[in-house]
């Protein structure tokens, strides 16, 4: 293969994992037809099945693609030297601005943890995602200098979690039950990127 035809392959695939995303992120795996990415990526199904063979290997991914772009940007912001709150709030927004982006990849771990949670378990290995130690660290020296409630530190964790990941899952029935229009979800969303950051401190610090 000639430069030329390495540089075609490679924008065809840009291409198509762009579709994917934006399918995806629309329609979610379950709902997403092979045909419409194709048509997104303007090519042919063909082409689209020689790439990718099913729509689950296209869905894998797009989600290996998103996560190798956002765990590094994780661990760089929970590794850190900012102060825990600093940091807190810097997780959150970070969080949340890549779900903006990446609308379907939770309810793509979902259905992961739900069908097949070793092919999960085998990337968090192959990616080298670990606990974040020195956050948890972090959060047992603030509740031992009483700079925050006693709490435990997994339990902080999965409160700042699913504050960010809940009203991403959930856009759906946000929308339909508050009537909002997706400008106005994109709104709520941006605000949240303090509010939720705000609410997690105020509920832990010690006044």
């Amino acid at each position: 293969m000639d430069n030329k035809e390495k540089i075609i392959d490679s924008n065809t695939e840009k291409r198509i994992l762009e579709a994917a995303r934006s399918v995806f992120h629309i329609k979610g795996l379950a709902g997403a037809r092979m045909q419409e990415i194709a048509d997104e990526a303007k090519i042919n199904k063909a082409m689209l099945n020689y790439y990718y063979r099913s729509k689950d290997k296209l869905f894998e991914a797009v989600f290996k693609e998103a996560a190798q772009n956002f765990f590094p940007e994780v661990f760089q912001m929970v590794n850190s030297d900012l102060p825990l709150f600093e940091k807190i709030e810097s997780f959150v927004s970070g969080y949340l601005t890549f779900l903006q982006s990446n609308m379907c990849v939770p309810g793509f771990i979902i259905n992961e943890l739900a069908q097949n949670p070793q092919r999960l378990k085998d990337f968090f290995i192959e990616h080298k995602i670990r606990p974040p130690e020195k956050f948890l660290q972090e959060i047992r020296d603030a509740v031992d200098s009483k700079e925050i409630i006693p709490i435990e530190p997994m339990t902080l964790v999965l409160n700042i979690l699913s504050l960010c990941i809940f009203p991403v899952v959930a856009k759906p029935i946000i929308e339909t039950v508050f009537n909002l229009s997706e400008e106005q979800y994109a709104d709520m969303i941006e605000a949240r990127k303090k509010l939720a950051a705000q609410f997690i401190i105020n509920a832990i610090k010690i006044k």
